[in-house]
């Protein structure tokens, strides 16, 4: 482990994708914190967030997109229209939303929450 600003940066930006699934972690809402005692989880497709920073705040939607690579999410019926008239997808970092409801179909997940986070 080093305590250089620049080598932090490059390991963080040059990390392995089975190491980003960690790093891609949102906030959890006050009600989630309060039911399982924890701050962050990873984020999963089917989760529902609310948008807590930027042009779409308060908005919320489930996740239909996880980009490892790019670090970024994507939230359903928040789009934008581009000048040639179709809709994309706006990509959000994972520490701009709030996780307000889980999908805990994964015994995975479940375990990881037992244990009290990631």
């Amino acid at each position: 482990m080093t305590i250089q600003k620049r080598k932090q940066r490059k390991m963080h930006f040059d990390a392995p994708l089975h190491k980003r699934q960690k790093i891609m972690s949102a906030p959890l809402s006050a009600e989630l914190r309060d039911k399982y005692g924890i701050k962050s989880l990873p984020v999963r497709k089917g989760d529902k967030v609310r948008v807590l920073r930027g042009d779409y705040i308060f908005s919320e939607g489930k996740i239909m997109k996880i980009d490892l690579k790019n670090s970024r999410i994507f939230v359903e019926k928040i789009t934008r229209e581009k000048t040639d008239g179709t809709e994309v997808n706006i990509p959000f970092h994972p520490s701009s939303v709030e996780l307000t409801n889980l999908d805990l179909k994964d015994e995975k997940r479940s375990k990881i929450i037992e244990r009290g986070g990631v």
